[in-house]
């Protein structure tokens, strides 16, 4: 995410690129946390509890009250800290090593580059992923049904104890497909608008705002039907294909099924989006605020 209108920097050690990832993420999902509750409890409602997004929000508050919304935030955060923190660290560590060895890279690589991040990271977060989805979709369930994780280490515990280690890795491969769809579409198409319009926008936060919101739409729809099938998957009680899923859904919800719940979802990825790459790029700008005094 180079600025071809200031002078050379250093890259940012890659280390320091994991850390301010995971920061950027945590601090992201604190304020979409809701939302993505809602879209999980959309898409797991199947064709007969479908409702409306303000059904679903009517149901947990009348059920869970206001704090209902955070179910599940512990998972969130640690979901953050191992899944963004590998994906931008490695996005970002991959663009400064093929910016300073080839140049400023095509819109294609940054999509594979945005892939191939998004693949690695998911594998690392999976279980942190599995715990989320029980924990938001929990409170969807009759009382007696419930799990009830205090939170996302005791939900790491009860998986290994209760359902063995491997389960903290069901749904991994769908985890995984959907983490090359959203990243390649986020991280390559934040970069690509990024360099677009900074020569008309000129480099700031209104920059950083404009290309988060066309990354986020197009990420909302190139990732919800994987997105959906993935969540389904980690859900459901017994292991079952991503293929299986995936024909399930549209027999018997048809093919906008796969859509479901677009609304809730770039309410979440849009603004979190936004403010993934905001607190990102004020960490990079922070840090070459320091290093520039230092020299």
């Amino acid at each position: 995410m180079s600025d071809k209108n200031k002078k050379p920097r250093k890259p940012i050690p890659g280390w320091l690129n994991f850390v301010f990832g995971g920061m950027s993420g945590m601090m992201g999902i604190c304020v979409v946390q809701p939302a993505d509750l809602v879209k999980t409890r959309m898409q797991l409602s199947g064709p007969s509890g479908k409702k409306s997004v303000l059904g679903v929000v009517g149901d947990i508050l009348s059920k869970e009250g206001v704090s209902g919304f955070y179910t599940g935030l512990s998972a969130a955060l640690f979901r953050q800290a191992t899944y963004t923190t590998g994906r931008l660290g490695c996005y970002n560590g991959l663009s400064n090593y093929y910016t300073s060895t080839y140049g400023v890279p095509s819109f294609p690589i940054k999509l594979v580059m945005g892939m191939a991040a998004g693949g690695l990271g998911a594998f690392i977060g999976t279980p942190a992923e599995v715990a989320l989805i029980r924990m938001t979709a929990d409170g969807r369930l009759p009382p007696e049904q419930r799990r009830n994780y205090k939170n996302v280490f005791n939900a790491l515990t009860r998986i290994i104890s209760e359902e063995g280690p491997a389960m903290l890795f069901r749904g991994a491969t769908a985890t995984v497909t959907r983490a090359m769809v959203v990243n390649g579409a986020q991280l390559g198409t934040y970069a690509q608008a990024r360099e677009m319009l900074v020569s008309q926008m000129g480099d700031g936060i209104g920059l950083h705002f404009v290309a988060s919101l066309i990354s986020g739409l197009v990420t909302t729809f190139a990732s919800l039907p994987v997105d959906i099938v993935k969540t389904r998957v980690q859900n459901s009680a017994k292991g079952t294909s991503q293929v299986a899923v995936l024909k399930k859904i549209i027999q018997n919800e048809g093919v906008f099924a796969l859509w479901s719940g677009f609304i809730p979802t770039y309410a979440k990825i849009g603004p979190l989006t936004v403010l993934i790459f905001i607190f990102l790029e004020q960490l990079n700008a922070m840090y070459y605020r320091w290093t520039d005094t230092d020299d």
